[in-house]
């Protein structure tokens, strides 16, 4: 049994209502629940949100709110490993039995694909090992040629070592793409961390990656998807 959980609270401080905001067409949080939905790899597709006018979105497009989320976990302290394990023994209170993969949505991933959702649970349905698979992308620069400025605002390396190392001779760095994260039942539950030996990902190109934290993040993320949503 799978499960799609996809935390969505009303308090989004930067951009408002972000959850819900109008993004190309549809509330933003819609494209993350059609994802979900139109992968076919769920049984119930949730979204934990502590707020009425978006349960009422989510329900809508076709997600199931099966509970209020408590306001202890819908403040600015509250981290996804909290909601998910919330969630997690809320469906064991409500069926008496425990999926057995379980896939964090974020709601503000308008370019989640559903074919990256059904690679993310094949790989960890086929390597016992695994508590986690998760969306992920490269850097675009050497994070070994990474500067700062110092308190003259003068220009430092990070790793001077690097400053005439050739780029193709530095190693791929690799960085959380913000989209999913499938995981086992336990995993969730005990809040095992996420970044680890036990994680596997799914490699998703830089062209379908977008933080959405500002408004400069969602203005970019608009010009995105007027060329990679129009399809769909």
């Amino acid at each position: 049994m799978q499960l799609a959980v996809i935390p969505a609270r009303g308090g989004s401080k930067r951009i408002p209502r972000k959850n819900i905001r109008n993004f190309h067409g549809k509330p933003m949080i819609a494209w993350s629940i059609e994802a979900a939905l139109n992968s076919g790899c769920f049984n119930e597709v949730w979204v934990s949100t502590d707020d009425d006018e978006i349960a009422e979105i989510a329900q809508k497009y076709g997600a199931k709110v099966p509970f209020m989320r408590p306001a202890n976990l819908a403040d600015d302290f509250a981290t996804t490993a909290d909601v998910m394990e919330h969630a997690v023994r809320f469906y064991e209170g409500l069926y008496n039995s425990s999926p057995e993969y379980i896939c964090c949505i974020y709601a503000t991933a308008p370019f989640v694909s559903k074919n990256d959702l059904l690679l993310g649970l094949e790989k960890l349905q086929q390597n016992d090992t695994l508590n986690y698979v998760f969306s992920a992308t490269t850097f675009p620069f050497p994070i070994q040629r990474a500067i700062k400025l110092n308190v003259l605002n003068r220009v430092e390396m990070f790793s001077p070592e690097y400053e005439t190392t050739r780029s193709q001779d530095l190693e791929e760095a690799w960085h959380d793409a913000g989209q999913f994260y499938w995981g086992t039942a336990e995993a969730w539950k005990n809040k095992i961390k996420v970044f680890s030996l036990y994680a596997s990902i799914v490699h998703v190109p830089r062209t379908r990656v977008q933080d959405i934290d500002s408004i400069e993040d969602w203005e970019k993320a608009e010009l995105m998807a007027n060329l990679l949503l129009d399809d769909q």
